[in-house]
């Protein structure tokens, strides 16, 4: 064989050998461990998968997972699981790498921590930038699936329950022992019997009034039945709490809303869930007819007739606002226990809301 053809082999076999150990020393190692972020309890069953590539895989034998061979480059992990927020991570491969433990978020977790920020990070950021850099195709941006809305609150006027006495419409009928919650939306009285506490549902407009001792502050309190009384000639459903019985009653009602979520997904600002509002109005009773309370201080002090003027004098002495609920109640104990046989229902106003 000429010395030169030998040289040539010789040379061409020392490249593909370097060639081949280049390759071999760009292939690496990729692991990880996928755990739930709250009980940091591994999970199988996961969907692993390098965007873009045919490499992709499920998660086992406590939530590990591993590729090999893989040449070294820049991929997105993705990782996803029914019930949990998507995962997705950008992992420039140069060496074998190991992850450690991944955490996933599920719906509806309460944590916001790390594994939630960097849950928004990878999903919100990353697989924007990395689809679509320049955002072509509109403004819509990719991000973890939103959260099932919830509803805060309640319906109840009070959602502890109280001890009661109630006196019904037929036979005027006087029940004793039970405790009760009202329902404001829906008209209706739970009842819990004394002995067994078993449940019960009772109508509101078979009820005339009810008075309940408060568990939290130990007095008791008197609704009434809106339908004995005019709201503009038309009785009223629903049940008006006395604050302050005498020549001029001082009652209230309260009323809740609904308000709906205004969360945006795209920029996260806003109420995320909806929301039952509560909200008290308070009237005064003249006859059968409920009217409201005026806003402005000349019509509120109108209401008194003649002792108009001394009961504003009595508001400025005092600096009470005719816009705070604790001072119309002190001002309307204040005007009836002016007139013989005036007893007081309650010391101070109870105004706290429970939703």
């Amino acid at each position: 064989m000429p010395k030169r053809i030998f040289f040539l082999i010789i040379n061409l076999a020392l490249c593909f050998s370097f060639f081949l150990i280049e390759s071999k020393a760009q292939n690496h190692r990729l692991s990880g461990r996928i755990v739930d972020s709250e009980s940091g309890e591994f999970i199988d069953g996961v969907s692993v998968t390098l965007r873009g590539t045919a490499y992709g895989m499920t998660s086992v034998a406590g939530g590990y997972f591993e590729f090999t061979n893989i040449p070294s480059d820049r991929y997105v992990l993705s990782l996803a699981l029914e019930g949990y927020n998507r995962f997705e991570q950008v992992i420039r491969l140069k060496n074998d790498t190991d992850l450690g433990n991944i955490p996933l978020v599920s719906f509806g977790a309460s944590g916001s921590g790390q594994a939630l920020q960097k849950t928004i990070r990878s999903d919100n950021i990353v697989r924007l930038l990395n689809e679509r850099p320049n955002f072509i195709g509109g403004n819509m941006v990719y991000g973890i699936p939103p959260e099932p809305k919830k509803l805060e609150g309640n319906n109840y006027l009070d959602p502890k329950w109280n001890r009661a006495s109630i006196l019904l419409y037929r036979d005027q009928q006087i029940l004793e022992g039970f405790r009760v919650r009202y329902n404001i939306v829906s008209n209706m009285f739970e009842l819990m019997e004394p002995e067994n506490n078993l449940v019960s549902v009772m109508p509101g407009l078979r009820i005339q009034n009810i008075v309940w001792i408060d568990s939290t502050y130990q007095v008791p309190r008197y609704f009434v039945n809106g339908m004995d009384f005019l709201d503009e000639g038309v009785p009223i459903s629903g049940f008006f709490e006395v604050l302050v019985d005498g020549e001029l009653p001082l009652i209230r009602r309260t009323e809740a809303f609904l308000k709906e979520s205004n969360y945006n997904q795209a920029l996260m600002v806003g109420e995320r869930n909806d929301q039952i509002i509560k909200r008290n109005t308070y009237y005064y009773l003249k006859g059968k007819n409920v009217i409201q309370i005026p806003r402005k201080r000349k019509k509120f002090f109108e209401l008194f007739g003649e002792k108009a003027v001394e009961m504003e004098a009595f508001a400025t002495e005092n600096s009470f606002s005719v816009k705070d609920p604790s001072a119309i109640f002190q001002l309307f104990t204040r005007y009836n226990s002016l007139f013989p046989g005036f007893s007081p229902l309650m010391d101070q106003l109870l105004d706290e809301i429970e939703n």
